[in-house]
């Protein structure tokens, strides 16, 4: 009988959460190497839109703060 080995990593399947869109955005290296170095590749995604979240709040609250 053939024996199957099962990966012992487990990952998430399914659909995506529909109320999120898909975008592509290019990041140097090292400001990737630093997230990961943070947060690790597997919850980079998060952090990111956490991120960018706290941000527009932050812009929100002072609209005119990025005017120069």
């Amino acid at each position: 009988m053939t024996e199957y080995t099962i990966s012992p990593i487990r990952r998430r399947m399914g659909r995506p959460p529909l109320d999120m869109k898909a975008t592509l955005v290019r990041f140097p290296a090292e400001t990737l190497e630093r997230i990961d170095a943070l947060v690790g590749d597997k919850h980079r995604a998060k952090f990111i839109r956490e991120a960018v979240e706290r941000e527009l709040d932050r812009m929100e609250k002072t609209p005119h703060a990025n005017e120069t």
